[in-house]
């Protein structure tokens, strides 16, 4: 399958989700979907990156969006991770890498001295007819969820 470019038509795929979500991307067509592929559940960045989406989730709906996290952790541990946070949106298991490596999101870094294969945090803005319009790699997690929102067009 190609990797994903801007301004162009993002190719259907499914992941299982939390809350029994059958999760296909065709189903949100007519809606925005920002997705975020994060590293880890629980751990203190993409705690706080979820959190933000949580806190701005109603301004996010205004603007006709839904929002989707992806790891590749297993659907027990999202379940856990949301319940625990209360987070507004569901999660996304990509235990298989199908949309890691569609979004192109999975880099060698550096833990504890080693390299190591990993998700860079990374967030994609699909708009209403399943064209990526806008994407952050790398990013820092204080003021994304934020600069997501300013990001999305009338």
């Amino acid at each position: 399958m190609n990797k994903v470019e801007i301004n162009k038509l993002v190719p259907d795929f499914r992941l299982p989700g939390t809350s029994d979500l059958d999760f296909s991307l065709k189903n949100y067509l007519g809606k925005n979907v920002v997705l975020y592929f994060y590293p880890r559940d629980s751990t203190p960045g993409c705690t706080n990156e979820g959190i933000d989406f949580t806190n701005l989730y109603k301004n996010f709906q205004e603007k006709n969006v839904e929002i989707f996290g992806i790891s590749r952790d297993s659907l027990n541990s999202h379940e856990k991770f949301k319940n625990k946070y209360n987070f507004s949106f569901e999660l996304l298991s990509d235990s298989e890498e199908a949309a890691c490596n569609l979004f192109d999101v999975i880099k060698m870094k550096n833990m504890y001295g080693k390299q190591v294969q990993g998700i860079e945090r990374s967030t994609f803005l699909i708009d209403t007819k399943g064209i990526l319009i806008n994407e952050w790699r790398g990013l820092k997690v204080p003021g994304h969820a934020e600069e997501v929102l300013n990001s999305i067009p009338q």
